[in-house]
């Protein structure tokens, strides 16, 4: 069945998109590059939208004894039980819930029923045919009980990004999970009623637990919606400032990157970090936080990806005929293979600001609070953008119907910094930046308000030296 799901995801990871009306081709079929794989917006329409459901599904993967004596992930327990679905509706749930197993226990089928296991949080991304993305936050655990027993996965499936809050909601269902899997459904029922807050919100579940009584329990989102989905602490934890800048560097440009890492909560909260450096743009490639075992020669992939696969799988990914990638030891804290020119990626005046604002925060470590280590650091990472394409908006040209086209060329030329300009005409080839100007194109109402807004605040202080 594994090859099933396998043969399943490698067609999803081919990903089509529109431009000016016109079907593109198969990222492998053309320059990858150059071809919107997700849906314009996505950032925004999907992640991080308030007045949604919390989720769609809140499934139970158990480990099922197979006739050759492996284990098989299986779903046990799925809530909401929906019906009345329509054909297409159908296939689409069937696809999903046959692929949330696989995700859920990435690691192979050698386990054994054990006596302890430290339970573990983390999540994947599922992407559709048509560019959109349903996020899994997943709980391991150990279910209560003596003698030995195997492990099972608690996954709860949203389109919408918030892993703080959705760990927090996990928190609940474990505890819960201790008692009686009867004292999850009221609560999940309670949190599926509640509409998703907007950002600096907080949504208050009630909840009733045997022997306890009613408990209220409040679940607030960031007032910075950008960093919701993100923790910068564990990639600062691993990697060194210096090797942070150039991961960034790849990504920016679009490259294929691996990350290698012992748990699977390491995996996924570095890579989304890596992805949220990104803002205002969005990753809109092959995106696996956790690869399943099964799904290894993703790594063969000629087009770009950002993947995530456990350090005991190196040495069979190293062996595997792979094009270049930028391969990261989360474990050691170091690259194990690179492209090369990875330091000369970034013009060197911006890198080194941007290393010296990483530092700052290394040297005060122990003083700043998650929410403070995030702010700092996506800081230092959109003033970059801000410094490198902020001026975006007064070079596209507005047609009387309402219609804006970039004037790319224009755009370039208007750097008065060579070693800029060179960076910006690569950057503005790549897929993240055609997905960023179509939107704006659209309306003269720009997106991303946090990134106008320091868009605002560096023109308004450039002025202020100017006149003082």
């Amino acid at each position: 069945m594994a090859s099933s799901f396998g043969n399943f995801f490698r067609r999803s990871l081919r990903r089509s998109g529109r431009r000016g009306g016109k079907e593109e081709v198969s990222a492998a079929e053309n320059n990858p590059s150059r071809v919107p794989q997700g849906k314009p917006g996505e950032r925004s329409s999907i992640l991080y939208s308030a007045g949604q459901f919390f989720f769609e599904y809140l499934v139970v993967v158990s480990l099922k004894k197979t006739s050759d004596g492996h284990y098989e992930p299986k779903i046990t327990y799925q809530f909401p039980k929906r019906e009345n679905l329509l054909k297409g509706q159908k296939e689409e749930e069937e696809r999903l819930l046959q692929a949330i197993p696989l995700f859920c226990f990435p690691d192979g089928n050698n386990w054994a029923p054990v006596t302890q296991f430290s339970s573990e949080t983390f999540s994947f991304v599922l992407t559709n045919v048509d560019g959109s993305r349903k996020i899994g936050y997943c709980r391991r655990l150990l279910p209560s009980g003596r003698g030995v027993r195997l492990p099972e996965v608690f996954c709860i499936i949203s389109c919408l990004g918030c892993f703080g809050l959705f760990s927090k909601i996990l928190d609940e269902v474990e505890k819960r999970r201790q008692i009686s899997m009867a004292v999850i459904y009221p609560f999940m029922q309670g949190l599926r009623e509640s509409p998703f807050p907007a950002p600096g919100k907080t949504v208050t579940i009630k909840s009733f637990i045997p022997e306890s009584g009613t408990e209220l329990i409040e679940l607030t989102r960031p007032v910075d919606a950008h960093l919701e989905h993100v923790e910068f602490q564990v990639l600062l934890e691993r990697l060194s400032p210096q090797l942070i800048l150039h991961i960034f560097a790849s990504a920016v440009l679009e490259r294929r990157l691996i990350f290698l890492a012992q748990g699977l909560s390491v995996l996924s909260q570095c890579i989304h970090a890596v992805a949220a450096l990104l803002y205002p743009f969005t990753w809109a490639h092959t995106y696996i936080p956790v690869v399943p075992e099964c799904l290894l020669d993703t790594v063969c992939c000629p087009t770009p990806f950002m993947v995530g696969i456990q350090m005991r799988h190196l040495e069979q990914v190293l062996d595997q005929p792979m094009e270049e990638a930028l391969i990261v030891d989360l474990c050691e804290g170091k690259i194990l293979r690179a492209v090369g020119d990875e330091e000369e990626i970034l013009p060197i005046k911006l890198q080194n600001e941007m290393l010296t604002s990483l530092n700052r925060h290394n040297n005060n470590n122990n003083v700043h609070t998650s929410e403070q280590v995030n702010a700092l650091v996506s800081e230092a990472f959109v003033q970059f953008f801000v410094r490198m394409v902020g001026h975006y908006a007064s070079h596209i040209k507005w047609s009387k119907n309402g219609s804006g086209t970039f004037q790319e060329r224009a755009f370039c030329k208007a750097i008065t910094s060579k070693t800029n300009r060179k960076f910006v005409k690569k950057f503005v080839k790549t897929n993240m930046f055609s997905l960023f100007i179509e939107e704006a194109e659209k309306s003269r109402i720009p997106q991303e308000a946090y990134f106008q807004q320091k868009i605002s605040e560096y023109h308004e202080q450039k002025k202020h030296r100017r006149d003082s």
